[in-house]
């Protein structure tokens, strides 16, 4: 008898794809018996295989955040095509072409022919799609987030990893206050690493300069999931805007300070636990793919970061050391507004196109 066949759409980036793990868990537990193929770009495949839903992965990628313009699928169609991508017609159009026996995705007045739930935009992104599982009868829960330890050793251990990097100039807080967190935190006798992927090397080389870090803490050039995977998971924390590493840290149960604008932390932000902090001036959205630092994360200032690992505590994690201070209170709860910052100049962050929405 031939094996079913589940077909996933979550054609995006890293933090796209573990904002969807509890989603693709989900499904896993619900057809337990079938071949569960996740469209998503291919140098994802071992954070899919990480999840332990996920069975093969059919590479997929548009430019941006763009749907791709088709899906290499071969044999018979899929039982339950399942669009995890986004909301509008061109991700349905895609999915509904291969013909799949059950399409699970939100309604959209351009495809009246889906019958599914609303899409709230204000929605977490872990909640919309457990929601969406739930609206077809899928039981899901959205802290189902942790990813197994990885095996091999960290090449920081107990290293603060910075990561100024972001998929949108408008998410990068300025690489000079990364170097003045990083200043402070060597001045205490701390260990601090830089992270950046494979066409950020300027953005990293400007902060290991500006920061005076030597040449082993620096890692730039994109590194392979599983050396990323196990410097997040040994790190002491991990600092950055919202952007993938930041769930990898949530995934991993890292302790994290994530610097939010212009999208607030209420609709991408870590769950609520002492071992996660996420820095947000509240105001109006701003465009999460824009060529210019957004306004509320210029908001955000040296000291609101400092403040923020200090009061980082992982009661759950044995062996975890205590804040990065010895005796320094925190000053604020981290999800209060932060104060203002006067702003420094980004010039060294990515220019790059908006991209088109699903």
């Amino acid at each position: 008898m031939t094996r079913g066949r589940v077909l996933v759409l979550r054609a995006l980036g890293l933090g796209d794809l573990l904002a969807g793990v509890p989603a693709l868990r989900a499904l896993r537990r619900a057809h337990p018996d079938h071949e569960l193929v996740l469209a998503a770009p291919a140098e994802l495949a071992p954070v899919a295989a990480a999840s332990g839903a996920v069975d093969r992965l059919l590479p997929a990628a548009g430019p941006g955040r763009s749907v791709p313009r088709r899906l290499h699928w071969t044999g018979p169609p899929p039982d339950v095509a399942v669009d995890l991508h986004g909301n509008g017609p061109p991700s349905h159009r895609l999915l509904s072409r291969l013909r799949p026996r059950r399409l699970l995705a939100f309604a959209h007045p351009g495809t009246p022919e889906i019958d599914g739930p609303p899409w709230y935009a204000e929605e977490h992104e872990r909640d919309r799609w457990c929601r969406l599982l739930r609206a077809y009868g899928i039981d899901a829960d959205p802290s189902d987030l942790r990813l197994p330890r990885p095996a091999a050793p960290s090449p920081a251990p107990g290293a603060v990893v910075l990561h100024p990097g972001a998929g949108a100039p408008s998410r990068c807080w300025p690489v000079e206050r990364y170097a003045a967190v990083a200043g402070a935190l060597r001045a205490r006798g701390h260990r601090v690493v830089v992270t950046g992927g494979a066409d950020e090397d300027d953005l990293v080389a400007r902060l290991a300069e500006l920061a005076g870090l030597p040449g082993t803490d620096v890692f730039g050039g994109g590194l392979p999931y599983d050396r990323l995977s196990a410097l997040v998971a040994g790190a002491r924390a991990v600092v950055s805007g919202d952007t993938g590493i930041a769930h990898l840290a949530v995934a991993h149960a890292a302790p994290s300070v994530t610097l939010f604008g212009p999208v607030p932390p209420s609709r991408w932000g870590p769950p609520a636990h002492p071992r996660h902090r996420a820095l947000w001036h509240p105001g109006p959205d701003g465009d999460p793919h824009g060529h210019e630092t957004d306004p509320a994360l210029l908001r955000i200032g040296t000291d609101d970061v400092l403040d923020a690992l200090d009061a980082l505590d992982a009661p759950d994690a044995p062996g975890t050391p205590g804040p990065l201070t010895p005796g320094r209170p925190p000053t604020r709860d981290p999800l209060t507004p932060v104060r203002q910052a006067s702003a420094l100049p980004c010039d060294l962050i990515r220019r790059t196109g908006p991209s088109e929405a699903p």
